[in-house]
């Protein structure tokens, strides 16, 4: 059967929009029919080829819909059950799980060798990129890539929680542990940092400074939870500082992946402070400090993967605070797009424009 989806040929190839050709569900494979698609940034990496992965291939890692077919083995799933996309499953062997740091695991990305290769119309091999190929109408994944949606979350709303929900509320709550009371500025008010800011709220935090290029954003921002905004500049760590009684915040989550916002993160932080990275750089993008620095500061920079989450046991709770209205999943998409709407949604990431854009099928 064929379905429409969004194919990369080559990377720093435009998509292009096809219909391919998807197999059955072999054993232990489920074929899911999507609700929605967020549009991440890690999508525009790949296409780049900041993150590299085999192409042609489909993209799509943050995902909703419903299971319409199920492969030899598949016991605890059936068709007509809706299911959130889980790109980066747990083996639940290597070294990284035996730690108990799934979000490490060395074997996350195995799943997608393990799938029939979908085909294109004319008979090309197309690779599942990042395992589960949710910028399609249909996708096949192996078990393991999907989890229960949760009771009472529409499902295209239930798409944010696999990637942008996940990692924004993780590096709140995993990673920088942001305690009651304690002052947060998050870098970049995309998809991610919208998250993150809402996942700072509903830790407790006192203030909330939101920094981002764009002066339009700073609504975005404050609806999310932000307190202060701060149009990026050279003075963003002054300007923090002056916010904070000259101390500085208590931690700083980046969200963009850039040497120099890394860098100004970092500066932002009080003595002691901690920033956590969420954002993905590519290999020329070097963060430089002084050996005295590092010292005198005593401050903590450490990266954060997937939010440092388990989705299996992080998604009941997103949801408890979803059903709760604590976290508002709807004040994250700033558009609603099809398909074909993807190559724009990416044009505006590069500018810096709105939120998530949601791909409704």
């Amino acid at each position: 059967m064929a379905v429409r989806a969004a194919v990369l040929p080559a990377v720093g190839s435009p998509l292009e929009i096809a219909e391919i050709d998807l197999p059955d569900p072999g054993p232990g494979q489920v074929r899911v029919r999507l609700a929605a698609a967020g549009v991440c940034h890690s999508d525009l990496s790949l296409t780049n080829g900041t993150m590299k992965l085999p192409v042609p291939a489909v993209l799509g890692h943050e995902g909703a819909g419903t299971v319409v077919a199920v492969g030899e083995g598949v016991g605890h799933l059936a068709p007509g059950d809706g299911v959130v996309l889980n790109w980066a499953p747990a083996c639940g062997n290597c070294h990284a799980c035996a730690l108990g740091e799934v979000w490490l695991c060395a074997n996350a990305l195995a799943g997608a060798a393990e799938v029939h290769a979908r085909r294109t119309c004319d008979g090309t091999e197309l690779h599942p990129g990042l395992n589960v190929a949710a910028f399609a109408e249909e996708t096949v994944v192996h078990e393991s890539c999907v989890l229960p949606a949760p009771d009472g979350v529409p499902l295209t709303d239930a798409a944010l929680l696999g990637c942008a929900v996940l990692t924004g509320y993780g590096a709140v709550h995993h990673s920088a542990k942001v305690r009651p009371g304690e002052t947060v500025a998050v870098f970049g008010v995309g998809g991610v940092g919208l998250a993150t800011l809402q996942a700072a709220r509903i830790a407790g935090a006192s203030k909330i400074v939101a920094v981002d290029v764009s002066p339009e954003k700073e609504e975005l921002a404050r609806g999310a939870g932000a307190t202060d905004y701060v149009v990026a500049s050279d003075t963003t760590a002054r300007e923090i500082r002056a916010l904070t009684g000259k101390q500085g915040v208590d931690v700083a989550v980046e969200c963009v992946g850039r040497a120099v916002t890394i860098r100004t993160a970092w500066e932002s932080t009080r003595r002691g402070g901690r920033t956590t990275v969420v954002g993905i750089g590519g290999k020329d993008q070097q963060v430089t400090f002084n050996a005295l620095e590092i010292f005198h500061w005593g401050r903590t920079l450490s990266g954060c993967v997937y939010g440092n989450s388990n989705p299996a046991q992080d998604l009941p709770v997103l949801a408890d605070h979803v059903r709760t209205g604590r976290l508002d999943l709807g004040a994250l998409v700033t558009e609603r797009i099809a398909l074909e709407g993807i190559p724009a949604a990416f044009e505006n990431m590069l500018a810096g424009k709105g939120g998530r854009a949601l791909v409704i099928f």
